[in-house]
């Protein structure tokens, strides 16, 4: 059925139908079909509206990961010169994320808007507790300028450095941190991957776009239904219970809330196959709904995903939209892990299908696949393993760790499929 003889809320997709909305809407589908430019690092931020912000490295660190998988072998200092020339810029979001510069705005302003968020509310009793060495570090900063948590020395001992969260810092990052939670600092640049703080207004004046104050001044009620709005349309179709955790809001959505959204048009209701729940689009997404309904979303990208990729990082929603069950293990201990300590969903024409343990040994310039399993009923059939073995000679290259080295795969004979691959070139 198409736009064309469907009223409003009478749209009805297959789930397939459904995942290939949601691929296209997340920039998914299909490869990029020309070589990246730096605009695209933007562009695609913009259009997942949060790159999630994560420090494991065993790979490339997840923003770059979660960039290369929609842009292909892009050079990853671009998103580190966004950051510093005010395109981007970071906040508490979902998790630690980069938003665009237009979008900075929605997570500034009353900080009880965001008080609900654990970053936010660790914050506010570091400063309670701490109140006099924090406003001496933000004092310090605002007379002598920019600062690293590696500008200062560590007096502790070390002795919370194998133990994982604030608690594990030394007492300036943690105030660092915190005032950055808080709103008084901002991420000026990142050297090394270091955050480089500075004051908040610092840091907004030299925005591109210029930061619009207009946008920080928006009523709880109307930024709760922005979040809502560009959750959506960051999703391209979703439930109503998954729209909350994009923006990590509360209380839930519910389906009332979302009822004069569909009365004024900025959202359209779909039926799903298998959903007791009605799906939502943006009405910014109608001509891939139509397309969706057509039979004309075609899918045929294969790539590597991050464990923090927005396609992945609900769990209750990739179950339900693409029958993975997915645990991000490296916060697991090693001797419950399932499948590894870094491990990378593998994303093959629409479906995720497997799922791999990678390590870049970048010294040595090699690319570690510790394990790698397809889903119970994928087979190794020739076109899988063909995008497979270009999709991870693609990544490997890109970190500049163009030897593989191939372990355990699940079936056995998918290595020995892989390695022919490699062996005529891909």
């Amino acid at each position: 059925m198409s736009l064309s003889g469907a009223s409003a809320g009478q749209y009805r997709l297959s789930l397939a139908q459904a995942r290939l909305l949601q691929l296209a809407a997340q920039g998914l589908l299909q490869p990029l079909r020309r070589r990246p430019r730096r605009s695209d690092v933007v562009a695609t931020i913009e259009r997942m509206r949060l790159l999630q912000i994560d420090t494991i490295h065993v790979v490339a660190r997840s923003p770059y990961l979660v960039l290369h998988a929609r842009l292909g072998n892009y050079p990853m200092p671009w998103l580190d010169e966004a950051l510093t020339q005010g395109q981007v810029a970071e906040c508490w979001a979902h998790e630690a994320c980069f938003v665009t510069a237009t979008d900075i705005g929605l997570h500034r302003g009353g900080g009880d808007r965001r008080a609900h968020h654990w970053a936010h509310r660790n914050a506010e009793r570091m400063h309670r507790e701490q109140r006099a060495d924090m406003d001496a570090l933000l004092a310090a900063i605002r007379t002598s300028g920019p600062v690293r948590a590696a500008d200062f020395a560590r007096t502790d001992g070390g002795e919370g450095a194998a133990k994982p969260g604030w608690w594990a810092w030394k007492p300036e990052k943690r105030w660092l941190e915190a005032w950055f939670a808080l709103g008084d600092l901002m991420v000026l640049r990142r050297e090394r991957f270091q955050r480089v703080y500075d004051l908040a207004e610092n840091v907004l004046a030299g925005l591109d776009p210029p930061f619009d104050p207009a946008i920080g001044a928006l009523s709880p009620a109307a930024l709760r239904r922005r979040f809502i709005v560009d959750s959506v349309r960051a999703l391209g179709v979703t439930q109503a219970n998954w729209i909350a955790d994009y923006y990590r809001l509360k209380p839930a959505v519910s389906e009332r809330e979302l009822a004069p959204l569909l009365a004024s048009g900025e959202l359209l209701a779909v039926a799903v196959q298998g959903w007791d729940t009605p799906g939502y689009v943006h009405r910014d997404h109608t001509d891939l709904l139509d397309k969706a309904l057509r039979g004309r979303l075609r899918a045929t990208h294969t790539a590597l995903l991050s464990p923090f990729d927005p396609l992945v990082w609900d769990r209750a929603r990739v179950r339900a939209m693409f029958d993975f069950e997915y645990t991000i293990e490296c916060y697991t201990p090693a001797a419950r892990r399932r499948y590894g300590y870094f491990v990378l969903p593998i994303l093959h024409r629409g479906r995720l299908v497997g799922r791999l343990d990678a390590k870049a040994h970048r010294g040595d310039g090699v690319f570690e696949i510790k394990a790698l399993f397809l889903e119970a009923g994928v087979p190794p059939e020739p076109s899988l393993v063909h995008a497979l073995a270009k999709a991870i000679a693609d990544t490997a290259r890109w970190h500049d760790t163009a030897e593989i080295k191939l372990n355990r795969t699940q079936p056995a004979g998918l290595a020995k499929a892989l390695r022919e691959v490699w062996r005529a070139g891909t």
